[in-house]
């Protein structure tokens, strides 16, 4: 268990948000372990002990004010002869780990069959390396804590799974020109981050291109656009510049999205001139 304890965050889990849909499963979660717990004649000490946690900590998750690893319940199921019973809220407590946002982004993204996303400020989230994700997570304001900075970086990080997707959906990005070059982290990270691009870009459901910073002209400038559009023909998007920057799926509204990304991926670069672009730059780190 020396991997569940060290990682870099509370050993014991994650607190869970309030008014998150996933809290009375974390609760049921909490009340089995006790029951199973109770039922073995293990005290909380001795549970504490056995999983190299605090007894503060198991209460917590006994009382469901805290998300406990998925590889601590595989344990506890071993400790406690609990017969699979905890084991078998272990897929349900990996996806709890992650904020609720992130959680309902990715069940859109898990849904689609095509992706338009235009970024302007930072490179897409499914884009990211690890470090990079981490270093710009650790620039907003106010800071996160580092429970917190971790849960983001994983849940960013488990969203690019759809790449792995079979069928996978059809990607189309473009990353303004500033983007490439803002060195977050710090200019390895972002060469790193660059020759992931190169990568990514390279698969065959990915459509990557570079809006030139010389393009002044373009509808992008109110700010990011995402569209993602589904099997049945529905679809959801938002935007920074209009609707309040809510998510949107009224077709009148996703006719707007789509002109709008349409104008932007014909004035920018070309899938092919798009790599040649972000080779250059990473020759100029």
């Amino acid at each position: 268990m020396g991997d569940v304890v060290n990682d870099g965050v509370d050993e014991a889990g994650w607190d869970v948000e309030p008014g998150d849909e996933i809290e009375p499963v974390v609760q049921a979660v909490g009340r089995l372990l006790k029951v199973c717990r109770e039922a073995a004649g293990v005290s909380v000490a001795e549970l504490a002990e056995a999983l190299r946690y605090g007894e503060d900590m198991i209460r917590k998750i006994e009382r469901g004010a805290r998300i406990p690893r998925p590889e601590a319940l595989d344990r506890a199921d071993q400790i406690l002869k609990a017969q699979g019973h905890l084991r078998a809220f272990m897929e349900d407590m990996r996806k709890a780990r992650y904020p609720k946002k992130v959680r309902e982004l990715a069940e859109l993204e898990g849904r689609s069959v095509e992706m338009l996303l235009y970024s302007n400020h930072n490179i897409h989230g499914l884009l990211q390396t690890e470090e990079y994700a981490r270093a710009l997570l650790r620039t907003w304001r106010p800071a996160y804590s580092a429970d917190e900075l971790e849960r983001m970086v994983a849940g960013r990080m488990a969203r690019k799974s759809v790449f792995e997707r079979s069928p996978a959906p059809e990607f189309s990005f473009v990353q303004e020109e500033v983007t490439l070059r803002r060195p977050v982290g710090d200019t390895m990270v972002l060469r790193r981050q660059l020759e992931h691009m190169l990568e990514v870009a390279r698969l065959p459901s990915v459509e990557l291109q570079v809006m030139p910073t010389a393009r002044a002209n373009h509808p992008g400038t109110s700010g990011r656009i995402q569209v993602l559009k589904f099997a049945d023909g529905t679809g959801t998007g938002r935007t920074d510049g209009d609707f309040a920057g809510r998510p949107v799926s009224h077709p009148r509204q996703l006719r707007v999205l789509d002109l709008r990304y349409g104008i932007i991926r014909a004035q920018a670069l070309t899938p092919e001139e798009s790599l040649v672009f972000i080779e250059q730059a990473l020759g100029e780190l």
